[in-house]
């Protein structure tokens, strides 16, 4: 059976429990994730009974592509695909509630006819928190191109005095494609001196001395499973403010990924590590939530913050990142992505935590 046969089967189960007898699928993400396909326009009709009255729907466009990719499904060459497969639809119709509009929604109910449209939002998000193991491994590939890309931007001098942001995003996001990435999984963060305190800084003309805290925040796109991580490096001798911050952030960051385990709360890991830097005095230099869910949203549940709702379970990949941020001077965000494991928590992102002195 294959890993999306498999992830199919799962959602069945699900939608027996909720008594549905089909789930309309239209989120291009989530029919990715149940299906392998990866074009612009689609949606399946998941069948509560089983593949052999599941169907797949996508136009014209895509019949070489969508052959290839979902060959052990119906499939229906329509658009818009949500209405023709809502047509085919019998008894109760779950539909993604938190992706069809207003008028999406007056479409489907003229479609389906006698089927019973049923709310049912976030039942494949739900299946999605826990990874498999395909998924870890393009994670796993994704997170590699990320540690090259960091390694060869550093090996080749691309930190030096003089160098603008922009140049240094450019290049970083350029290397991650020379190490196998088909793209950056967001804008890359490129920050220097006291720009490095602003969270979300982009990319400006600001140039590089020494003296300053370079903060990279950077991601690689692997078939379609996004990495994330945040290195802070200084170019030439740090002072010592800049040893102290990196030093309590690197042990507030080690507190989050020790606390990463199974049953844990989510409210309970971002406490572990704001903890350590609360103590410090310097809780209100901590800007946001300590970490999220990743894989093929660079954003998933799920949320590691103060307000995160729900436990950890074996096989979710999130990120540990906290930061704290001085303004007019710099800030130091350290940021792995990992695997939770019932032995503990698989360290995806293989860049030293080491404060790196270029």
């Amino acid at each position: 059976m294959s890993s999306y046969a498999a992830r199919r089967n799962a959602l069945r189960r699900e939608l027996q429990a909720a008594n549905l007898d089909a789930l309309l699928v239209t989120n291009l993400l989530n029919v990715r994730y149940l299906t392998g396909f990866t074009g612009s326009n689609a949606a399946v009709l998941v069948d509560a009974d089983g593949d052999d009255t599941t169907v797949f729907c996508t136009d014209g466009r895509y019949l070489t592509q969508s052959a290839r990719q979902v060959p052990d499904l119906e499939r229906v060459v329509d658009r818009p695909c949500d209405t023709a497969l809502a047509r085919r639809a019998k008894g109760r119709l779950g539909f993604e509630s938190h992706v069809v509009t207003v008028d999406g929604f007056d479409g489907l109910t003229a479609a389906a006819g006698r089927a019973e449209l049923v709310k049912a939002g976030g039942f494949v998000e739900k299946l999605r928190l826990v990874k498999d193991e395909v998924e870890i491994e393009a994670l796993r590939m994704a997170c590699a191109a990320a540690d090259r890309a960091l390694a060869a931007l550093i090996g080749h001098g691309g930190l030096r005095a003089g160098r603008t942001e922009r140049e240094v995003a450019r290049e970083l996001e350029s290397r991650m494609l020379d190490h196998g990435a088909e793209g950056p999984s967001f804008s890359s963060i490129v920050a220097f001196g006291a720009n490095s305190a602003v969270p979300h800084h982009s990319p400006t003309d600001a140039t590089l001395h020494v003296g300053d805290f370079i903060k990279l925040d950077f991601g690689a796109l692997v078939d379609g499973y996004h990495s994330d991580m945040t290195r802070t490096l200084v170019l030439g001798k740090p002072a010592d403010w800049q040893r102290d911050l990196y030093d309590l952030v690197a042990r507030s960051q080690a507190a989050g990924r020790n606390a990463l385990k199974p049953g844990v709360r989510v409210s309970g890991v971002d406490h572990a590590s704001r903890e350590v830097i609360e103590k410090a005095g310097h809780g209100e230099d901590f800007l946001h939530g300590l970490g999220h869910g990743v894989g093929l949203e660079i954003h998933e549940a799920p949320a590691l913050s103060k307000a995160g709702a729900g436990t950890l379970s074996a096989g979710m990949a999130v990120t540990v990142e906290p930061g704290v941020y001085l303004p007019g001077r710099g800030g130091v965000r350290i940021e792995d992505t990992l695997v939770v494991r019932e032995s503990g928590p698989e360290l995806l992102t293989l860049t030293t935590k080491e404060l790196v002195v270029v």
